[in-house]
């Protein structure tokens, strides 16, 4: 279910970043897209449930993580690679 996921979320969102955990049923997705430009938060969601809607029918829960532009998910990178470790 992961890779189909993948698949699906990469083919209508043309996807920059694609992370998918699955735990049974539930996944959780971390995305990075250029469909998210200029979107607020709900909206991307909206945009990744839709990219999903048949495989929905079959996925107990969907938790969307992170729902980033290419540019935030590289801002996010450097932020964490300047952290202490």
């Amino acid at each position: 279910w992961c890779h189909l996921l993948q698949q699906f979320l990469f083919l209508f969102l043309y996807c920059f970043f694609i992370c998918v955990f699955r735990c049974g049923a539930s996944f959780m997705v971390e995305i990075a897209s250029a469909a998210f430009e200029g979107k607020r938060l709900l909206e991307r969601h909206r945009l990744v449930n839709s990219a999903l809607s048949e495989e929905m029918k079959e996925i107990h829960a969907l938790s969307v993580t992170k729902a980033l532009t290419p540019e935030q998910w590289q801002e996010q990178e450097q932020q964490q690679d300047t952290k202490p470790k």
